[in-house]
C-alpha cells in the first residue's frame, strides 16, 4: 500500500497540471502562440539546462559498476531498436512510427527515478548511474528514430521517410545540435572531472531548468484536441502496454539472472517501466512527429504507471530482488 500512495503522489500531480493545461486553454487563457512559445522555451532552454544539471551534479566515480553501465547502456539501444523495427513492420500508419517508437522506449528516469529510489532505500543508490548510462542514449536514440522515421506537416499531410548517404547526413547533424544532447554532453566535463557549478550559477539554473516539467505539462494539456487524441488512443494504449508491462517482463527477469538486486534493480525497472516522459512530447512537436500520439502516451502511461509501478515492486520483493 505504501509504493502504491507513492506512486499515486508521483503520477496525480501530473495530471492535474495537464489538466490545468487543458481548462485554461478552453477559457482562451492559453492560446496556440503561447504553446508554439513555451514548446520552444522548454526543448531549447529549460530541458537542455535541467539535464545539464542533473549530470553535472553525479559523481561518476563514486560508485561506478561497468557490469551495470553496459547492461543499462545495451538495454537501452535494444528497447528503441527492437520497438522501433517492430512498429515499422506491424504498423499500418508510417506516419506514428517515430512517435509510437520513441514513447514507448524512453522513460521518466531523470524524474521519477532517483524519487522512488529513495523512498525505498532512503538514498538514491544505482540510479543516478543508470541515468548517466541510460539517458543521454534516450536522447540520441529518439533523434535518430525520428530523423528517420515519416514526418507530418503543418497541414497534417506525410513526409517520407528519407534514405541514404543525405538521411544519414542530417541524422547526425540533428544528433549534433539537438539542445537535449548538448545539455547533456555540456554536463559530462563537470562529473567526470568533479567540477563544482558555483553555487550562484546553479541557483539560477536550477530556477530555469525547474520550469521544464511544469510548462511542457500545461502545453500537453493546452494542445489535447478530442477527436484527434481519439483516434489515436489505440495506439497510445499499445505504447503504454509495451513500456509498462512488456518491458519490465523481459528486462527484470534478465537482469536478476545476471545477478543484479536492490538498488540496480529498482534503477532498471525505472529504466524499462516508467511512464513516458513529457520530453517526448517536447521532442515530437519540435520533429514534426505525432504529437497527439505522443501526448496520449504519456497521459495514459502515467495514469496507469501507480498500478504497474506497485505491480512489479510487488514481484520483485516476492522473489527477493529487492
Amino acid at each position: 500500500m505504501d509504493n502504491f500512495v507513492f506512486a499515486l503522489n508521483a503520477t496525480v500531480p501530473v495530471f492535474l497540471v495537464i489538466a490545468l493545461g487543458f481548462v485554461l486553454q478552453k477559457v482562451h487563457f492559453l492560446n496556440d502562440a503561447f504553446n508554439k512559445t513555451a514548446n520552444e522555451h522548454v526543448f531549447r532552454c529549460a530541458l537542455p539546462i535541467s539535464l545539464f544539471r542533473s549530470i553535472a551534479g553525479m559523481d561518476f566515480y563514486s560508485e561506478f559498476d561497468p557490469g551495470f553501465c553496459l547492461f543499462c547502456f545495451l538495454g537501452t539501444t535494444a528497447m528503441f531498436l527492437g520497438i522501433w523495427a517492430a512498429a515499422w513492420c506491424f504498423m499500418k500508419d508510417k506516419g506514428q512510427v517515430g512517435a509510437f517508437a520513441q514513447a514507448s522506449a524512453r522513460s521518466s528516469a531523470a524524474v521519477l527515478g532517483i524519487a522512488l529510489a529513495v523512498n525505498i532505500y532512503g538514498d538514491a543508490g544505482m540510479v543516478p548511474m543508470m541515468i548517466m548510462s541510460a539517458v543521454p542514449f534516450f536522447n540520441v536514440y529518439s533523434v535518430l528514430i525520428l530523423s528517420f522515421s515519416p514526418q507530418v506537416d503543418e497541414e497534417g499531410h506525410l513526409i517520407p521517410a528519407s534514405h541514404g548517404v543525405e538521411a544519414v547526413k542530417k541524422a547526425c547533424i540533428n544528433v549534433a545540435k539537438n539542445p537535449l544532447i548538448l545539455g547533456i554532453l555540456a554536463g559530462l566535463p563537470f562529473s567526470l572531472l568533479r567540477i563544482q557549478v558555483p553555487a550562484m550559477l546553479d541557483s539560477a539554473l536550477s530556477s530555469i531548468g525547474g520550469t521544464a516539467t511544469p510548462i511542457a505539462l500545461l502545453v500537453v494539456g493546452a494542445s489535447f484536441s478530442g477527436s484527434e487524441a481519439l483516434r489515436r488512443w489505440k495506439s497510445a494504449a499499445v505504447s503504454s502496454f509495451v513500456k509498462l508491462l512488456l518491458l519490465p517482463a523481459i528486462f527484470l527477469p534478465l537482469a536478476a539472472a545476471l545477478g543484479f538486486r536492490d538498488s540496480q534493480m529498482i534503477a532498471i525497472l525505472i529504466m524499462a517501466g516508467s511512464p513516458t516522459t513529457v520530453a517526448c512530447f517536447v521532442m515530437a512537436k519540435n520533429m514534426k512527429a505525432d504529437s497527439v500520439l505522443t501526448s496520449n502516451a504519456v497521459l495514459l502511461s502515467t495514469l496507469l504507471s501507480a498500478l504497474s509501478i506497485t505491480f512489479w515492486l510487488y514481484w520483485m520483493r516476492a522473489f527477493g530482488w529487492i
